[in-house]
């Protein structure tokens, strides 16, 4: 295994298992009935960065050790995109795992408490009933497992693809964070 796929592997896993390990945590500690501080969106997307700031370390290394300080786009691209599908893959992985786990219970949970949001918000009976038609719906696509793989990689990958062109372009500039060779 050449030296860029070693890192891409390395570094992807370790995205990857933070990303998942911190977003379980989360998920464990709303569940034990605490409001947690991981149960919102923002945090969750925050967790991704954190754990996609592994492209940032990853591409660095690679652009210092093995090309003597100079990158260019498409390489460092390359490193970010590999990263990004090999957390992206741990992600829906480990996922997948949890849902055999706890029987599937995700799915019943989460609509329940979205119909459990507008039944309290005051909504009338048609607006119930049509979110509850929305919900079993919901369900029985994510049942689907040719429905539900994808929209988990699709969760987390856009966030990767995004940090991967963000280094992409900052590490092509060989005088950004240069290399002790450089100096």
């Amino acid at each position: 295994m050449n030296t860029m796929n070693r890192i891409i592997l390395v570094y992807g896993s370790i995205s990857g298992a933070t990303i998942i390990g911190s977003m379980m945590i989360g998920i464990y500690a709303a569940k034990s009935g605490s409001n947690s501080f991981f149960a919102s969106e923002a945090i969750g997307y925050s967790i991704m960065i954190i754990g996609f700031s592994m492209i940032f370390v990853a591409t660095k290394k690679y652009r210092d050790q093995e090309l003597g300080g100079i990158i260019n786009f498409g390489t460092a691209f390359k490193i970010g995109i590999g990263i990004s599908l090999i957390a992206a893959i741990v992600y829906v992985f480990t996922w997948e795992i949890n849902l055999y786990l706890t029987d599937y219970a995700f799915i019943t949970e989460y609509t329940g408490s979205i119909v459990d949001k507008v039944l309290n918000s005051g909504a009338t009976q048609i607006e119930l009933e049509a979110t509850i038609q929305q919900m079993e719906q919901m369900k029985e696509q994510y049942d689907n497992p040719l429905y539900r793989l994808p929209i988990t990689f699709t969760e987390i990958f856009p966030i990767g693809l995004l940090v991967s062109l963000i280094c992409a372009g900052l590490f092509r500039n060989p005088k950004f964070i240069p290399s002790k060779k450089l100096d």
